[in-house]
């Protein structure tokens, strides 16, 4: 079974976060919510507050096959201020595994760290001006997929960077027949 942490930190966009959670695991994939924050209870940029499944320092991420961020502000800011979730993603990209991040998170965790050097990503619009600073191509797209990186545009990427990510993880059929199921395919129709 294919591994995912979700890292979660206070003024995290609830819908970038929750609907990949939950179309990964209705695709089979062990998904580990992980709050960074003091405590489990993590606060979206919208007031809803989340129990994350474990905190930061409960497990040690080289056993992820995806590290995910999801976006909002200030919870991108937030991620990028966290040392060990700099070090995991970095860590992570350096072997080759796979990092994903949707909205603020491409520009403002991934392309810092040096993650987006070379890529082509997406993120949220207005943000787009670090990543020629870190040698990034801006897309526009919803989603863009270079190598072992994966970004998202924002909210309204939500159901197709999901979907995208478990082609990945598990397989195109599977997440067509996840799509399918959530009723994604017909409104696309």
């Amino acid at each position: 079974m294919k591994k995912v942490y979700v890292f979660l930190a206070d003024g995290f966009e609830e819908i970038e976060a929750l609907i990949p959670i939950d179309v990964l695991r209705r695709g089979g994939v062990e998904v580990v919510t992980v709050s960074i924050t003091d405590f489990p209870l993590v606060q979206s940029a919208h007031g809803v507050n989340v129990e994350a499944d474990i905190m930061f320092e409960q497990a040690d991420y080289t056993d992820a096959d995806l590290l995910f961020l999801p976006g909002g502000m200030p919870g991108a800011s937030n991620l990028f201020a966290h040392k060990g979730v700099c070090k995991a993603l970095v860590d992570q990209h350096a072997v080759g595994k796979k990092v994903a991040a949707i909205c603020a998170s491409p520009a403002v965790v991934l392309a810092p760290l040096g993650i987006l050097e070379g890529k082509r990503a997406t993120c949220y619009p207005g943000m787009e001006e670090t990543l020629p600073e870190a040698d990034a191509t801006y897309t526009g797209d919803l989603v863009t997929v270079d190598g072992n990186v994966t970004t998202g545009e924002g909210p309204a990427a939500a159901f197709p960077f999901a979907y995208e990510l478990l082609s990945q993880l598990v397989n195109k059929q599977t997440a067509d027949q996840i799509a399918e199921g959530m009723r994604y395919k017909h409104l696309m129709a």
